[in-house]
């Protein structure tokens, strides 16, 4: 029985995607000459990334099985003082797991992309981005210090942005890219508050050494104030990923990020980047179990983002929104996990979650393709017949969303739901409430798009922005006139990604909610104190094995919410499509406060962004040049020119000048001797 994991082995996981990366974004592209075609750029990524999977299949094995450990330094950066910032790896059940999720998801997004984005002319760029995203992440989840989580961090924030904004010339992308870009970094502004404080009270940003010192943390107090140190540090690194995993307020950038290509949705935006901040914060679980006050925080902001951005979902007629909302309600979903101290579940849910809602856009992606890149559902209908592998597959990740029993989804939202309702804290009773109600909600939007897509009757040739002579879409993907208005099905390099990840959708929750949960998976990684936090101990009570939960659904309140959602869905789009158009006209005001957002766009643009230009405007204006320039520097100086323009007056240089200043001070010394006693006389 192995206890150990090579070095190298493990150093080729983030290595290989970032070795294709580099060939394709070299030597595959203008800037190094286009030395190498499409087919080797790639076929070089795609190997990178596979090599990546595989290794990280065995040490996933290797670690469940073998109860294989590493954590070692591999390269010390420099030393400041006492603190040490180094590169090392931490591989345990939760990062191998995590490597499994993010190279299988990338493997399958590289595949997928052959056929997405064969006509684009950013082709070897963008495999080039996608394998420097999948390096980034790794690096993020293997990490054994908070430096090079930082670093991982920021990296894929980075590749993000490149991505989001790959059509450079749509203005509505440009856009998209730099509000992820600002609003990430509000969120990572408080994340490096948490890290700062952590490294200025504990002198280490090694895990295991911070973990140790844990309950120093905990008895002290934040300078100058009654609130623990514990809870500040905690509140801000979890504002880090409210920025990173897109929680209210913080989540206005992900479904603008939907300007990006399809492939990079599933990627970026539903299985790696924005769980970033839950791994983060089940990783930190020995900090985050010390203060009920960051866990009361982080179960509001959940129950908060998983049912009001479901309301948005409802409105949406965008597929790819669509999928996008449903992201940021389920990220809500393991929010709420993680505040009711089940870090355990937030984890499952987050792979889980990561296979049905990368399926899920693969499948809006393919649905896209095969209808000429429209993407209004409300032109779509009839699909099913046209594309049948997407329709089934894409029917087995809406079944997966809405938490069906037996299906992935089921197991691991079923469990959150169940750890609300046994969490004692204060925050808890609304949070539950918000994802009991969540599950109708995710049900009807879900199924909305469902029905209106691959049912119905077909409404693709009444699409007013269709057009039948050749043009250019928004993606830069030209179309002649002799293509048919008919949906076609994908080639096989997109329906083959979409089969292989509806497989997991489906089976994965039932194999691994035992030992995920209830087992020795997470041993000695995740931290609960089931004293003071026992949801986790309750749920394992009433847990009698995955055929057993999967009977005892069937008799439960989200089980019939989830059903009561799809029947109404099935009424409203298919048996009675009028009713959507007069509730519209009925609920006029909320159907505006839902289309415009909740308004929080108009509020950071106009303003939280104006006010924050006005601010600075006066900073510059006031400050810099009226203050520093204008009174410090500049008056400073134009001090300095009259007083020498006085000195230079008096010193002329003419023996006239000096005689005559001489002869006017004896004048008036004489005059002060003679006549001062009677001036001063006069005077009292």
């Amino acid at each position: 029985m192995s206890q150990t994991l090579s070095a190298s082995t493990l150093l080729a996981v983030p290595l290989a995607p970032l070795a294709g990366a580099l060939l394709a974004g070299i030597f595959g592209t203008t800037f190094g000459g286009n030395w190498i075609g499409r087919r080797l750029s790639h076929t070089l990524t795609i190997l990178g990334v596979l090599v990546a999977f595989v290794l990280s299949a065995m040490t996933l094995k290797s670690v469940a099985l073998d109860g294989a450990r590493f954590n070692e330094t591999l390269y010390t950066w420099m030393v400041v003082g006492g603190l040490k910032m180094e590169v090392g790896f931490l591989i345990d059940s939760l990062t191998a797991m995590m490597m499994v999720v993010v190279t299988f998801v990338s493997l399958m997004v590289h595949i997928y992309t052959i056929g997405y984005m064969e006509e684009d002319d950013g082709y070897n760029r963008f495999f080039a981005y996608i394998s420097l995203f999948t390096f980034s992440m790794l690096m993020l989840v293997m990490s054994n210090n908070l430096l090079q989580l930082f670093f991982g961090w920021e990296a894929v924030g980075l590749v993000s942005y490149l991505l989001i904004g790959f059509w450079f010339n749509k203005p509505t992308a440009i856009f998209a890219n730099m509000k992820a870009f600002l609003v990430n970094r509000v969120g990572d502004f408080g994340f490096i508050l948490g890290i700062g404080l952590i490294a200025a009270y504990t002198g280490t940003l090694n895990y295991s050494e911070i973990f140790a010192k844990s309950g120093e943390l905990g008895g002290l107090a934040f300078p100058g104030t009654d609130w623990m140190l514990i809870t500040v540090i905690c509140i801000c690194l979890f504002i880090g990923a409210m920025g990173k995993s897109a929680q209210f307020p913080l989540h206005v950038w992900l479904p603008d990020s939907m300007e990006g290509p399809t492939p990079i949705s599933a990627l970026i935006h539903a299985a790696t980047m924005v769980t970033a901040g839950i791994f983060m914060v089940s990783r930190m679980s020995p900090l985050f179990e010390l203060s009920d006050t960051a866990l009361n925080f982080i179960l509001i902001i959940g129950s908060i983002t998983a049912l009001f951005m479901g309301f948005l979902g409802i409105i949406q007629n965008d597929i790819k929104r669509v999928v996008a909302y449903s992201t940021l309600s389920q990220l809500g979903y393991m929010t709420v996990a993680l505040g009711a101290s089940a870090y355990s579940v937030a984890v499952f849910h987050l792979m889980t979650h990561a296979f049905f809602k990368a399926l899920l856009f693969l499948g809006a992606g393919s649905v896209i393709m095969g209808m000429h890149h429209n993407q209004d559902i409300r032109w779509m209908g009839g699909v099913r017949k046209y594309m049948p592998i997407t329709w089934i597959t894409s029917l087995l990740g809406s079944l997966a969303l809405i938490g069906t029993p037996l299906f992935s989804g089921f197991y691991s939202k079923d469990s959150i739901i169940e750890a609300v309702h046994f969490s004692q804290l204060p925050a808890a009773h609304f949070a539950h409430f918000a994802v009991l109600a969540g599950v109708f909600i995710t049900a009807f939007y879900s199924f909305r798009m469902y029905f209106l897509v691959f049912h119905g009757k077909e409404r693709f040739d009444q699409n007013p922005d269709a057009h039948h002579d050749a043009h250019h879409d928004d993606h830069g993907h030209g179309h002649d006139d002799h293509h048919s208005h008919d949906p076609h099905e994908s080639p096989w390099v997109v329906t083959v990604p979409l089969v292989l990840l509806a497989i997991p959708s489906v089976v994965v929750g039932f194999m691994f909610i035992q030992p995920m949960l209830f087992g020795d998976f997470f041993k000695g990684v995740i931290f609960v104190d089931a004293v003071k936090h026992p949801a986790m101990a309750k749920l394992a009570e009433i847990f009698h094995g995955p055929v057993a939960m999967a009977l005892h659904g069937l008799q439960t309140a989200p089980f019939w919410l989830a059903v009561a959602g799809v029947a109404l869905s099935y009424y409203m789009y298919m048996v009675n499509p009028a009713l959507p158009a007069a509730i519209k006209r009925t609920c006029m005001p909320i159907y505006t406060l839902f289309e415009n957002k909740y308004y929080l766009d108009w509020i950071n643009e106009n303003i939280l962004a104006r006010g924050a230009r006005a601010l600075g405007t006066g900073l510059w204006k006031g400050g810099d040049q009226a203050i520093i320039d204008g009174t410090l520097v500049n008056g400073s100086w134009k001090v300095v020119r009259s007083v020498s323009g006085v000195v230079r007056w008096m010193q002329s240089g003419f023996i006239f000048h000096y005689a005559l200043v001489m002869i006017l001070g004896v004048f008036a010394l004489m005059t002060w001797f003679v006549w001062g006693d009677v001036f001063l006389q006069l005077i009292k």
